[in-house]
């Protein structure tokens, strides 16, 4: 579980193929971090659970770089796959019991992947980012939505786009201000948002 304030910013530094899907590593080292602090976390353990851009992965190695596997599943639904040697990802570590819920709770279970359709913004204040999901995704205004791992407030939405706004903190921290039209960024539902749909929607077989 994770609360979409996005803890840091590194590069990937490497990704191969393997039998269950692709297995890539991230700089230890950060671009950008919430706290200012650029130097490698010191405190990982193999096996936790990290947000990286907004995908719960298992970390499998915790020194020198941070090493994951994608499995099938998870590139089908997410772009991590997409993602090349050099690309900025968005990292959070797990939420612990007591941690302040600065954003809202997120799972890492990717819902489906949206395009950037457009950005409007005002000089370095706002930005304004609509999308297009490629599926059935659910949102109101107002609404939590986790956009690469970040949490968002849905600002407006259409029967089949919404947009988020940015403030500069966020551009800094994050890698979202480095997107440009066209980019293909994971999208996550509200928790509690995909039970309600879940169980307001007809079951299969009932009438």
């Amino acid at each position: 579980m994770f609360t979409g304030i996005v803890e840091r910013c590194a590069r990937i530094v490497e990704t191969s193929v393997n039998a269950s899907g692709v297995r890539f590593s991230v700089s230890s080292g950060a671009l950008s971090s919430i706290d200012g602090n650029l130097d490698p976390w010191t405190d990982l353990e193999a096996g936790e659970s990290i947000s990286v851009d907004g995908v719960c992965l298992t970390l499998l190695r915790g020194d020198g770089e941070l090493r994951f596997d994608v499995v099938e599943e998870t590139l089908r639904r997410s772009v991590l796959g997409d993602r090349a040697v050099g690309s900025p990802v968005n990292l959070e570590r797990a939420l612990r019991v007591g941690d302040r819920l600065g954003g809202h709770y997120v799972t890492g279970h990717v819902d489906t992947v949206g395009t950037i359709r457009s950005i409007e913004s005002s000089g370095e204040t706002l930005w304004v980012i609509e999308f297009d999901p490629e599926a059935d995704f659910r949102t109101i205004e107002k609404g939590s939505v986790t956009v690469d791992g970040v949490s968002l407030t849905v600002v407006s939405r259409t029967v089949d786009s919404f947009c988020v706004a940015l403030i500069p903190h966020t551009l800094d921290v994050t890698s979202l201000g480095s997107r440009s039209v066209g980019d293909s960024l994971n999208l996550e539902m509200d928790h509690f948002g995909r039970w309600v749909a879940e169980l307001s929607s007809p079951r299969q077989g009932e009438i």
